[in-house]
This record gives structure tokens, sequence and C-alpha cells, in this order.
């Protein structure tokens, strides 16, 4: 696999990706004590403070076995009619669109279903989950996750994303958001903190840093490094010893 670098160009500014290793996440742990562990000691102000979302359901006790799901009438019908994507399975599985009714309604999911058999009539894609909804969408489906422990585990989305944004930022005194990630579609905000740029959040894990599998880094600071040339007032910046982003352009400048 490509090495992703450690700092992008985002809208003309360096930004430093720094991964948070956490350590494997469970049930028993909760996210306000993984921010004062592990993100409190390395978080500086200005920082903005990113969790994936999968993680963050794990904790809440969002990750279903499939042993302990049992599919309905309507999830055994409907799961067929859902395009696989590209990204994993989602809810074409009869497991995964189960845990989708079960989180928005049957009567939603058959609505979305129509809605997708019509938009693909119409050449259109992604009906479906505009109707189902951010919940329905944000499910994984078993046998996708890229940590061993809930490989045989449906993980649902986290409850109320952007209360625990809002949690993440009482915590650390920064911006901060849950998001999707994967490197197919790149990165959506699915919660955030009052006032988070979240533009500047997808363009900056576009490229999905913390990775699938089992890094166990699911958490991300965002931190701003200077103009994206490596100039400061129009001289090349002495950038420190641990930088590897290899700015090239900033040699071109004249620092004198």
């Amino acid at each position: 696999m490509r090495e992703k670098p450690d700092v992008v160009s985002v809208r003309g500014r360096r930004v430093r990706r720094v991964m948070v290793r956490t350590g494997l996440l469970t049930e028993q742990d909760n996210l306000d004590e993984v921010m004062r562990r592990h993100v409190d000691p390395v978080v500086q102000p200005g920082d903005i403070v990113t969790i994936a979302e999968s993680p963050v359901a794990v904790m809440e006790g969002r990750a279903i076995p499939v042993s302990r799901i049992r599919p309905g009438f309507w999830a055994r019908v409907l799961w067929r009619f859902v395009r696989k994507v590209p990204y994993g399975i989602g809810l074409r599985s009869p497991w995964s669109m189960q845990c989708a009714i079960e989180e928005v309604g049957a009567p939603r999911i058959v609505r979305a279903s129509l809605a997708g058999a019509w938009g693909k009539l119409r050449g259109r894609r992604g009906d479906f989950y505009r109707v189902a909804g951010q919940q329905a969408a944000m499910i994984d489906a078993a046998h996708t996750s890229g940590v061993s422990e809930f490989y045989d585990c449906v993980i649902k989305g986290p409850k109320d994303p952007d209360c625990s944004a809002a949690l993440m930022a009482e915590v650390t005194g920064c911006a901060a958001a849950v998001v999707d990630a994967n490197d197919i579609f790149g990165c959506k905000v699915v919660g955030a903190s009052a006032g988070l740029d979240v533009e500047l959040v997808q363009a900056a894990l576009a490229d999905n840093p913390a990775g699938q599998g089992d890094a166990l880094t699911p958490v991300v600071l965002l931190r701003d490094d200077g103009p994206a040339d490596g100039t400061d007032s129009g001289k090349c910046q002495p950038w420190g010893a641990g930088d590897v982003s290899g700015d090239a352009g900033c040699q071109e400048f004249d620092p004198g």
C-alpha cells in the first residue's frame, strides 16, 4: 500500500496530519476517556480533532455479531435490490439490512428501495441512501471490518455523531469531527462541533490517512503548518528535522 503523506495542501495551507494510536477500542471504552488519555497529551491549540465513526459506534455497543441478528421478512427481501458499492457490501446483506430497518424503520427502507429502483431505471445512483438517510448509510456490513475482533459484526453508525463531536471539542478545547472515510469515496464529516470547517476536514482526509485496517489510529489531528508554498512573508521557512513532507517547492524560493 502506498504510504500517505504526513502533510497535505488544502486551500493554500499546509495541513499536518498527526495520527494518534489508541489501541483497540471496545464497548468497555468511552469517548471522553479516549480523548483525555490519548489526545490531550498531544493536541495543540488550533488543532482539529477527528475520529473515525466506526470506533465511536463500537464504544457505544453498536458492533452487533451476526449470530445475534435475526433478519426479518423485509430484510430477507430487500437486501437483494441494493447495489453493491465499490467500497464494501453496505446493505447488500440480510444482516446489515435488518440493522438498517431497526435503525430507521421498515417503511423508510421500503421507500428507499422504491426510490433506488426508480433512480436505477433513470440511470441515476444514490437515491436509496438519500432516502434511507445517514444512519442507514453509515452501517458497515459484517466481514468488512479491517479489525479482526469485529470482522463478524455489523457495525451501525454512532447514535448521535454531532453530540460525540461536541464532547470531543469540550474535552480537548479544539474543533472536532466524526468522519466516515475510505479509499474509494474519500471523507465525509458525519458529526461536527460548532464552528467546524467541514470542507477543510473533508479535503485534508480525502485519502483516508488513518486507513481501514489494524493500524489502530482512528484519531487524526489536523494542524496548520503554514502556507503551502513554504513561505512566510515571501521567505522559505526552515522546517523542523521531523518534517518528512519533502516540500521541494520551498527550495525554489530565495531565503535571503
